[in-house]
């Protein structure tokens, strides 16, 4: 059987750099002792693991000027771009395991420059509770996890604007979140004036799911690179406890897997994200094992075979 996804390349990038809390770092081994790589296999996709990428420590140390941990972000993220970077000139789909959520510009403006490259359309769906969208000057704490769509949308400093080299790496019109319900006062502002299309939890619960993913997925076709960047903070923390950030009524398991079916559906998902688990934080590495079904559900598992 030929798979219709690309040849898979997954690394891991431990570190919490960016996050409010410790423990993420420990997220892509959980990822791993949860059997990710044999899920996506069982798909009958090729898939191989290149290891973990390196970085600076967490210094632990307080905002200066706004960010936590600059430096170290920056670091973290220019070996996750030249990562993702190679993976995708092998003309495979990388497969990034965090870490936290700052680690996304990396992987994102790797993906974007691949995409002008190659002349690609991109649609990111950044399945999450945070919107991700705070600046310096708003952030009421200074974290980095919570501002890398503003990065990757030309909004922050210069050294993570322009990781890939291209100022913006993406536009707002390129982006679908879902699952949002935690917005700070000061980003509430700032998606709306840069006009983010979001499908936060009261949008789900008023038009379900099914609907949802069929306007996020809208327009999509053989032209498009299909970018998944999943914080599990995304589901509720009643089946997945093990994250730093969780928010109450979050996506249930029911819907998550009808989202992740209907994503296989398009056969366009060509990179991912995989981030915010911490097994420090969690039961019986549970939230990494739901992870991996649902990354097994990205991948073509349905119930019954599907035309």
């Amino acid at each position: 059987m030929t798979s219709r996804f690309l040849p898979v390349s997954i690394y891991g990038v431990p570190t919490d750099v960016g996050a409010a809390r410790r423990g993420a770092s420990m997220g892509p081994e959980a990822l791993r002792v949860a059997r990710l790589l044999e899920s996506i296999a069982r798909r009958d996709v090729e898939v191989c693991d290149e290891g973990d990428v390196g970085g600076p420590r967490n210094p632990e140390a307080g905002p200066v000027d706004g960010y936590r941990h600059l430096d170290e972000v920056v670091a973290w993220n220019q070996a996750v771009l030249q990562m993702s970077t190679r993976i995708l000139g092998q003309g495979r789909m990388p497969i990034m395991l965090g870490g936290d959520h700052c680690l996304a510009m990396g992987s994102i403006a790797a993906v974007a420059a691949h995409c002008r490259a190659t002349g690609k359309d991109l649609r990111v769906l950044w399945l999450d509770a945070h919107a991700d969208f705070n600046t310096s000057e708003i952030t009421p704490s200074g974290n980095v996890h919570g501002m890398p769509v503003a990065c990757l949308c030309g909004i922050g400093p210069d050294v993570l604007t322009s990781l890939g080299g291209h100022v913006p790496a993406i536009t707002p019109a390129q982006v679908r979140q879902l699952g949002i319900r935690s917005v700070d006062r000061g980003e509430k502002r700032l998606v709306k004036e840069h006009g983010l299309d979001i499908y936060d939890m009261r949008y789900i619960d008023e038009i379900g799911m099914r609907r949802v993913m069929e306007e996020a997925l809208d327009g999509i076709d053989e032209n498009t690179h299909l970018h998944v960047s999943f914080d599990v903070d995304m589901l509720d923390p009643s089946i997945a406890p093990g994250t730093g950030t969780r928010v109450p009524g979050g996506v249930n398991y029911r819907e998550a897997q009808l989202m992740m079916e209907m994503i296989a559906d398009t056969g366009r998902m060509a990179s991912l994200d995989l981030v915010e688990v911490n097994p420090a934080l969690d039961k019986r590495n549970a939230t990494a094992r739901l992870a991996v079904e649902l990354v097994e559900s990205l991948f073509g598992k349905s119930t019954l075979m599907r035309d």
